[in-house]
């Protein structure tokens, strides 16, 4: 129990914990307001005030977030040309996002023109699309470089051993563990990003399917618990 709050602790002490915690309240307050919206109109305007509050409260946590993505170029750019091309794409897209999410909040909060919040969400969403896209498509090439990594150790783990290969085993053993890790973390990163992807298209380009306040909900929520994971301390 001890070690579980102090888990939480360490979690809610990062900026990332703090912003999924949010995010799981302004979508859950999304998906109640549906839900209670004709039967108990009071409870359904409290879970929009909610979802608003934790919408504008998220954003205004952003703050400065937009020189992650420089950075992430400045110090990661790729140890491959394709990789470099990769990065180059998905944090542009994320600077983009972030930037103009700035002008989207305080459009929205009535410190500048609200009729700017439409161009500044749109601007902001498709910033973020691109971004998802090129970090969707490197995390699946680091998958299938890593299976393709994890069978070769497999292979060699299979192989006679004698007394001079033992470490060798328990060094591939220990390899193969962090690959696995490794996996499991870029696919909950692909999901959200996935998730997020989704909500961003319900900005660029409005349908019936990505604008159901149903698929927003779920989206919003899974890109939300897949952070949880992967922010969660070890």
């Amino acid at each position: 129990m001890n070690d579980t709050a102090d888990k939480l602790v360490i979690f809610l002490a990062k900026r990332d914990g703090i912003d999924k915690l949010v995010k799981t309240f302004q979508y859950v307050s999304k998906l109640v307001h549906w839900h209670v919206e004709n039967t108990k109109p009071d409870v359904a305007q409290r879970a929009k005030q909610w979802e608003v509050a934790s919408g504008l409260g998220r954003k205004a946590f952003r703050s400065g977030r937009f020189l992650t993505g420089f950075n992430a170029l400045r110090r990661n750019p790729g140890s491959t040309p394709t990789f470099r091309l990769l990065s180059l794409f998905a944090n542009s897209g994320e600077m983009v996002y972030f930037f103009f999410d700035h002008f989207l909040w305080l459009a929205r909060i009535g410190v500048l023109d609200a009729r700017l919040a439409r161009r500044m969400s749109f601007i902001s969403a498709f910033g973020e699309s691109v971004g998802y896209v090129f970090f969707v498509i490197s995390d699946l090439i680091m998958i299938r470089h890593g299976l393709e990594k994890q069978r070769k150790l497999l292979q060699c783990e299979e192989a006679p051993k004698d007394s001079g290969s033992m470490e060798k085993a328990a060094d591939s053993e220990s390899a193969v563990r962090k690959i696995r890790e490794d996996r499991v973390m870029r696919l909950m990163a692909t999901a959200a990003n996935i998730a997020d992807l989704i909500i961003a298209l319900a900005d660029i380009a409005p349908n019936p399917f990505c604008n159901h306040t149903v698929t927003l909900g779920i989206s919003g929520l899974v890109s939300a618990w897949a952070g949880w994971y992967r922010n969660w301390p070890v």
